[in-house]
């Protein structure tokens, strides 16, 4: 193919744009309006964080420590300085500069973007409301190709989707059978993790748990009201703002204040000795990224695990921003922090509709542990008070619209981890793959959580 670049600029690799479904442009944005942009840069050509990942998970080095990793995992100076040159030369503000994320803000106008990064910026409807987006590639100037690895902020499309399905109890009623077993029940998190041979006395204490949210919000008088009843004390639980996300419930459950309920309920249940922070971001892939990197190199909460339920199948990803989170998970593995990703709630085709098989990202990047939905279900023991488990499968309600998602990564090659794990072939073109998920539990939501 012809490269259309301008004179003197290179199209940024995994950059290109489509409208998303149902979509159609009604007019160029205002020039004037006010953006600010996300750039990612590469790590440092010297750095080794594959091999640093690799001895690591052969236990033959520890974790780095944040001093260790800002010394030799940091943007490099030189790089920084090209892009604040970069900036500087099209009328554009660096409104920070974060080495160690390798992550820096720039501000400008619309005018002043599209000109920057060779793109045309318009406003688009589509059923589920308005956003500022573009088509094609972006581009950025020959001297900068390889230093920057991506760009996000100019398209402010939603990204994800919150992977939470509620009971229908009218649809699905509890029923026992003669021994008592609870076929379609919801239990707490205390009795789930006593299913799961969850180590007594373990409660989560000296450890943070982060939540990457994309919506919706808590408030402290629900957290109160459910650990009163489960009978913990209530863990400590604060709201990190991101690219001005902010905790906001919407005081419904169909909403996504459901998943932000489910997964501070889980988590306080079961580790009520962790401190619990929620990292509320817009449901951009700029906010989506910033949150995760926020919270890798939060040195005030120090998160030992990040936690994240929201995704969307691969193919409504740009190349550059799953290339930007599995860095960003990369850094999270050097420095000791596990990324657990829910891997979906609507079966092997994840909601896309188009015949195919597809996975779900974040979860399919080969630096996370993908998490899939089982359906648990238990008899209860009048003598002891407890649950004893009766059996465990995978959830698969309906596998269109209430099973757990899974299948063979059409980006990630299998892993060196996975070569011994007999993953199939996709069944898309027979392609091998990175294999999703890792591990599985509770999900189905007729054997759900009690939240």
């Amino acid at each position: 193919m012809t490269d259309t670049s301008p004179q003197g600029y290179k199209k940024l690799p995994g950059s290109e744009r489509d409208p998303l479904p149902g979509a159609s442009p009604v007019g160029p944005v205002d020039p004037n309006e006010q953006i600010e942009v996300t750039v990612y840069l590469r790590f440092p050509p010297t750095s080794n964080l594959s091999g640093t990942i690799s001895e690591q998970a052969q236990k033959k080095r520890p974790p780095l420590s944040r001093e260790e990793y800002n010394a030799v995992l940091s943007a490099a100076p030189e790089d920084v300085a090209k892009v604040e040159q970069f900036a500087t030369a099209h009328n554009l503000t660096v409104v920070s500069s974060d080495p160690v994320r390798r992550r820096m803000v720039l501000a400008g106008s619309a005018e002043a973007m599209s000109a920057a990064f060779a793109t045309e910026l318009q406003t688009y409807e589509h059923p589920g409301g308005s956003y500022r987006g573009r088509t094609g590639p972006l581009h950025i100037p020959e001297e900068l190709d390889s230093i920057i690895v991506g760009v996000f902020g100019l398209d402010n499309r939603p990204q994800a989707h919150p992977h939470l399905q509620r009971s229908n109890v009218e649809a699905h009623p509890i029923a026992a059978d003669a021994n008592n077993a609870a076929r379609y029940v919801s239990y707490t998190p205390l009795q789930v993790a006593q299913l799961y041979d969850f180590p007594e006395g373990a409660d989560g204490r000296g450890q943070c748990v982060a939540i990457i949210e994309l919506g919706g919000g808590y408030t402290d008088s629900d957290l109160q009201t459910y650990f009163q009843q489960l009978n913990l004390p209530q863990p400590k639980v604060v709201s990190v703002s991101v690219d001005g996300g902010q905790n906001a419930p919407e005081g419904t459950p169909d909403s996504a204040d459901g998943e932000v309920a489910l997964d501070i309920e889980v988590v306080g249940g079961i580790a009520p000795g962790a401190n619990i922070a929620v990292y509320f971001a817009p449901n951009t892939d700029q906010g989506f990224l910033d949150a995760v990197t926020q919270a890798t190199h939060d040195t005030t909460n120090n998160p030992t695990v990040i936690s994240i339920s929201w995704g969307a199948a691969e193919v409504y990803w740009t190349s550059q921003a799953m290339q930007a989170m599995d860095q960003a998970f990369q850094a999270a593995a050097a420095l000791g922090i596990n990324v657990c990703c829910a891997s979906g709630d609507n079966g092997s085709s994840d909601g896309v509709g188009d015949g195919l098989a597809h996975v779900d990202f974040p979860s399919s990047s080969p630096h996370a542990l993908a998490c899939g939905g089982t359906r648990l279900e238990a008899t209860y023991d009048n003598l002891s008070g407890q649950y004893v488990l009766s059996s465990e499968v995978v959830w698969n309600d309906d596998p269109t619209a209430s099973a757990s998602g899974g299948g063979v990564s059409d980006v990630f090659p299998l892993p060196d981890w996975q070569a011994n794990a007999h993953i199939p072939l996709s069944i898309n073109d027979q392609h091998s793959g990175r294999g999703v998920p890792d591990v599985s539990g509770d999900a189905d939501p007729q054997t759900g959580y009690k939240v």
